[in-house]
């Protein structure tokens, strides 16, 4: 009864005198069977099986017995085992360390892998597709700059490496790899940023800047200033750079001004050629703001004469806007027409249906312009053109797109339309 409680405590503990880590693979045999019960004797306590997984590795040698000693199978190098003293560290670590052993990991061994060989400017298109071979080993420390710029690139959360997908896709990916916390990505990104931040330093010194800003209130009112900024390098190289991005109290322009000129000072920027700006009435406040400030900077170019610009695009958006308004009834028409289309998934499922019947073979669908932007509307516009017959077709199929337009009990119009085939 001894015997047995003796040999059941000895193996519900096999890693008694084994290290708790251990950075190498073991494989489990069954070698470790006492001779004795192979030859069908019961096991003695003084001869029981050998719980330890090291002596998979290790055999005992004839000798003393009051100093038992084992030999590595593999190199032959022999250790104490006298397990109350010693117990069997000595020999793990010497696994660790085995030139011989099998099973030991190399860290410093390194993967040949196949990467996209680097453009070479004016080279020949037909080296785009050629790989070149690049060994590689694995770097902790690389890693984790990796894992925060896909954070960065992607727009992540912080807490996107917590999910149990990416989780499970690491630990397939490379086991070794222990994944940081929230807080430490954040860091990270923070200290890549503050990298990347003294680069660009670096490349805007003495460089003459255009700047571009322009501010918007957001749904949750909240106010907004974006300032960007573009210049050409030495080797003729037009470069766009965002410098800012923050909350303003409003859109005054010497709130505005005074953001810029924060953010210059910041940056360290001295040589301002021009500050392109759309036409609202804020930001002629905003330049004289700019060229008060900066009239006295030894680096000042022209005495700022040339420093206003303004934005060309938002004054081709006017001009279109103000033509559009001479046919604005037909277009008020076309727009009712397609929000009635867009408003839910079945009516959507609805008029796909009528666009098969007639055979329209294109894959577009009707889309809704925004009225601030004179584009989406000529998109709305030339979208609609092809589906003119669906609509006609709408009218006698889905007998909901007709009340959409109906005049309700006061002889008023709900919405302006449907429109005709003409139109």
């Amino acid at each position: 009864m001894d015997n047995r409680e003796n040999l059941t405590s000895n193996e519900s503990n096999p890693s008694s005198s084994e290290p708790n880590s251990l950075p190498i693979p073991v494989p489990v045999t069954t070698s470790s069977t006492n001779s004795n019960t192979e030859e069908g004797n019961p096991p003695s306590r003084c001869n029981k099986r050998k719980t330890s997984q090291i002596w998979d590795h290790f055999k005992k040698l004839d000798g003393n017995v009051k100093n038992p000693r084992a030999a590595c199978k593999y190199c032959g190098k022999d250790y104490v085992f006298y397990t109350i003293l010693n117990k069997t560290s000595n020999m793990w670590s010497h696994l660790g360390v085995c030139k011989k052993f099998p099973f030991i990991i190399d860290r410093k061994q390194k993967t040949l892998v196949l990467e996209p060989k680097p453009k070479i400017e004016g080279g020949d298109n037909g080296e785009e597709n050629l790989m070149t071979v690049k060994a590689v080993s694995y770097n902790y420390e690389e890693c984790r700059k990796a894992l925060g710029k896909m954070i960065i690139l992607d727009e992540l959360p912080f807490n996107f490496i917590e999910n149990q997908g990416f989780k499970s896709f690491y630990k397939v990916m490379q086991p070794r790899f222990d994944v940081p916390s929230r807080l430490t990505i954040w860091r990270d990104c923070l200290k890549t940023y503050l990298v990347e931040k003294e680069k660009l330093k670096k490349a805007l010194k003495d460089q003459c800047l255009c700047l571009i800003t322009d501010t918007w209130t957001s749904i949750q009112n909240i106010n907004y200033m974006c300032l960007t900024a573009h210049w050409i390098d030495e080797g003729w190289n037009l470069n766009k750079r965002i410098l800012n991005f923050c909350q303003v109290s409003n859109h005054k322009g010497e709130t505005i001004g005074q953001a810029i000129e924060s953010c210059l000072l910041e940056w360290g920027i001295d040589k301002i050629l021009t500050v392109t700006v759309d036409n609202a009435s804020s930001n002629n406040l905003t330049i004289k703001y700019l060229k008060r400030v900066t009239i006295g900077w030894a680096t000042n170019i022209l005495s700022n004469d040339f420093m206003h610009v303004r934005c060309c695009a938002y004054t081709v958006n006017l001009i279109v806007c103000t033509g559009l308004k001479d046919i604005d009834d037909l277009v008020v028409k076309i727009r009712n027409a397609v929000r009635f289309v867009r408003s839910s998934p079945s009516r959507q499922l609805v008029f796909n249906q009528c666009a098969e019947r007639l055979k329209i073979g294109s894959k577009e669908s009707v889309c809704l312009d925004v009225a601030t932007r004179w584009n989406s509307t000529y998109m709305m516009l030339d979208a609609v053109v092809k589906f003119d017959v669906v609509f006609m077709r709408l009218e006698e199929i889905d007998p909901r797109y007709l009340i959409y337009f109906e005049v309700d009990s006061q002889g008023k119009q709900k919405n302006l339309g449907p429109p005709a085939l003409e139109n």
